[in-house]
């Protein structure tokens, strides 16, 4: 399953939804969380059972709410005769809460964590691995956890991430890749800024991340093309698979007066697997 961008739509605006399954979204996220209030999530589960029973061009997610607010088990109960393709489980904390939702689930329903919103769970993104094959990615944000721990902000005047955050934002890359799922970037803010967004869509994809979430359909087209392979780095790529298969049992070889080596031969090929995406 690609997933280079994940829109979320609030799973009260119907015709929200609508709208978003036109976009070129890998994947829509329907929240039944935070974009709902309390009073809406009644008619936002029937909005989303409704949607999910249409034919659908793209992945649907389901944010439910979190596993101890008292409210996911009857997110699941309208959400899942629809066969959502995954469920996004906010407050994750860990193995732990992965395995209580997998147990909860049937058929190959996919899970998406996000990964760092209680203090609990930063203690716990190295446990992703080995629990289910439903996982099939990690994320992280940066809004609920400053609030859990009394913090004013998670930026600096600027809009970079303080310490505490980058921290999150790291370990959440690592875990990922140490659970052999990919690594999906949070969200950025301000959707009216779309050079912002590509700058930091990039700085995401140099550092490991494979996809995005988004807040705004005009942030889509940005953060795909930030998370597909250019023409030139297909080539790079090409020429480098292409290299060490005409020279088999070589560790190093030299190729536009560089070294390139094992972990070079493994980046090209991870290049050409999301070009073939």
């Amino acid at each position: 399953m690609r997933l280079r961008s994940l829109l979320f739509v609030p799973g009260d605006r119907p015709e929200r939804m609508v709208k978003a399954a036109a976009l070129d979204a890998d994947a829509l996220i329907l929240d039944l969380e935070d974009s709902v209030a309390p009073g809406a999530k009644a008619a936002a589960r029937e909005a989303i059972a409704a949607f999910l029973s249409e034919p659908r061009p793209r992945a649907l997610f389901v944010r439910i709410n979190p596993l101890d607010s008292g409210l996911a088990a009857d997110d699941l109960a309208a959400v899942l005769p629809g066969r959502p393709d995954g469920i996004v489980l906010p407050k994750a904390e860990g193995a732990a809460s992965l395995a209580a939702l997998d147990a909860m689930l049937s058929g190959d329903i996919r899970i998406l964590p996000i990964a760092t919103e209680t203090p609990a769970a930063i203690f716990a993104l190295g446990s992703y691995g080995g629990v289910t094959p439903r996982l099939c990615g990690l994320t992280w944000g940066a809004e609920d956890l400053p609030a859990a721990i009394g913090a004013a902000t998670s930026r600096e005047a600027d809009g970079s991430y303080t310490a505490p955050y980058q921290l999150a934002r790291s370990l959440t890359l690592f875990g990922a890749h140490a659970a052999g799922v990919p690594a999906i970037e949070t969200v950025y803010p301000d959707f009216r800024d779309l050079d912002g967004l590509a700058a930091y869509a990039a700085r995401g994809r140099r550092d490991g991340f494979t996809g995005m979430m988004a807040i705004h359909p005009s942030q889509v087209p940005v953060i795909n093309a930030a998370f597909t392979p250019s023409a030139e780095e297909r080539d790079h790529a090409q020429r480098i698979v292409e290299l060490f298969a005409a020279n088999p049992g070589a560790g190093a070889l030299q190729m536009d007066g560089r070294m390139v080596d094992a972990p070079h031969l493994k980046a090209a090929r991870a290049v050409l697997a999301l070009a073939a995406d």
